[in-house]
């Protein structure tokens, strides 16, 4: 494993050796290491690029790395990963990309990952995105994460985009049954003149489902974020979907926060705010003797980590 991989490892799964329990190592758009375990099997689909990752059922306290890095330009790299969660399972599985691109042409990796998850299984998924190199060529990731949650089972989700992505689309959709669900944390900074953009689509269709999604995001320079989120309530359920952000310089917002309660007993919920720091957090943090800017990082730091 090469200096480039293993710092960016580092940086999207904290990773500074091989880790221990299953794991697949993805490099370049070819497989670079992999381990299964009497509990998690990882096999290589055999009709398009990607993984199937099957755990089996009372499987507990066990994870699951799947890392994605990239260290050349001009690479174009495309995966769809499934996993299967057997009822009644406890897991952690750490995902994520990282692009080095010191080049002129575009690097990219788009990853379609799906989730079927059994019944009384409680998943927490841990997903960094971060890029880096001195050139000109952009770094873009594309995630795309389907849940698909059965009776009672509970999924968390902490998406982080760290910085350094010239351009990102996140779709995050999900469909619960009775009892399920689904949490999401999602936290983005942008600079420069980078774009990104989330789309949310939860689905409550079981009785006594739940959701609950977060965006904090940092729009710096003349960045652009977007934000829409929609959540469907079909049945007796609880909905809630908020997006925070922070403009620095002449970054650009926009929220477009959407809920349909198709169901009497559908309790649902949209938050969503914009703005500067506000110059009373900033004075308070001065009269410490932090200069302005300093002020400044140690909100974002605060706000987004």
């Amino acid at each position: 494993m090469n200096k480039i991989y293993e710092n960016l490892l580092e940086e999207i799964s904290d990773l500074h050796e091989i880790p221990q329990g299953a794991f697949n190592i993805r490099a370049d758009g070819e497989g670079l290491d992999r381990r299964c375990t009497e509990n998690i099997e990882i096999k290589t689909k055999e009709d398009k690029p990607g993984i199937d990752i099957i755990v089996k059922e009372n499987t507990k306290r066990e994870s699951v790395h799947i890392p994605v890095v990239i260290s050349k330009a001009g690479v174009k790299d495309l995966v769809y990963n499934d996993f299967y969660i057997g009822d009644n399972s406890d897991i952690v599985i750490v995902a994520g990309c990282g692009i080095h691109n010191s080049g002129d042409e575009a690097s990219q990796h788009d990853g379609i990952h799906r989730f079927f998850i059994g019944k009384n299984a409680k998943i927490k998924y841990v997903e960094k995105h971060y890029g880096e190199g001195s050139g000109t060529g952009e770094k873009i990731l594309n995630p795309v994460t389907e849940v698909y949650m059965e009776k009672n089972s509970y999924m968390e989700m902490d998406s982080v985009q760290i910085q350094g992505v010239s351009s990102t689309v996140r779709e995050t959709k999900g469909e619960l049954k009775d009892g399920a669900t689904l949490i999401v944390s999602e936290k983005i900074m942008t600079t420069d003149s980078q774009v990104a953009k989330t789309i949310f689509d939860v689905k409550l269709n079981g009785e006594d489902s739940s959701t609950h999604v977060v965006s904090r995001s940092v729009a710096k320079d003349n960045s652009v974020q977007t934000f829409i989120s929609k959540v469907d309530g079909n049945n007796r359920c609880a909905g809630h979907t908020e997006c925070d952000s922070i403009i620095v310089g002449n970054g650009k917002v926009s929220a477009l926060p959407e809920v349909f309660a198709n169901h009497p007993d559908a309790s649902l919920v949209h938050e969503a705010a914009i703005g500067k720091i506000a110059g009373e957090q900033l004075m308070k943090l001065m009269t410490l003797g932090l200069t302005e800017k300093e002020a400044e990082e140690k909100i974002i730091s605060g706000f987004i980590r």
